[in-house]
């Protein structure tokens, strides 16, 4: 009898097919310059902006679906300055999206914390929101 359950459970598992997986932010952040999913990958240093220096807000999700729209954005004291969104034709494994400037702006980054803010929509819901930790640019 119990043999029976087991392959039952097996089989009502096996017809419903492998879990969706969940998408997960694996790196998000500002750099000095744009990235490389190698970089993000392998856990590199990036240099940090500074008010004379490019900035870069980047995004590194993974298991992001067909019609989910990403959107990343550079931002200064809680208001977006630069941004970038890409709606999915297909599904990725993994993705990486960034935002920013790859000069200096003249005179310099102004003062204040900048940070970056990532949000994912599915289906017109927002499904993951998230801002990394603000710095200033020295």
């Amino acid at each position: 009898m119990l043999t029976r359950a087991v392959f039952a459970f097996a089989l009502i598992c096996a017809l419903m097919g492998p879990a969706a997986a969940e998408t997960k932010v694996l790196a998000l952040g500002i750099a000095a310059k744009e990235v490389t999913q190698d970089e993000l990958a392998a856990g590199t240093d990036l240099p940090k902006p500074k008010f004379n220096t490019a900035a870069v807000a980047y995004v590194l999700a993974a298991d992001v679906k067909k019609g989910d729209a990403v959107e990343i954005a550079l931002v200064k004291d809680g208001k977006a300055l630069m941004h970038n969104t890409e709606t999915l034709a297909k599904d990725e494994a993994k993705l990486l999206l960034q935002a920013g400037k790859r000069g200096v702006p003249a005179g310099g980054w102004p003062d204040g914390s900048y940070a970056a803010n990532l949000k994912i929509t599915r289906d017109g819901k927002t499904i993951v929101e998230q801002t990394s930790e603000a710095m200033p640019f020295e």
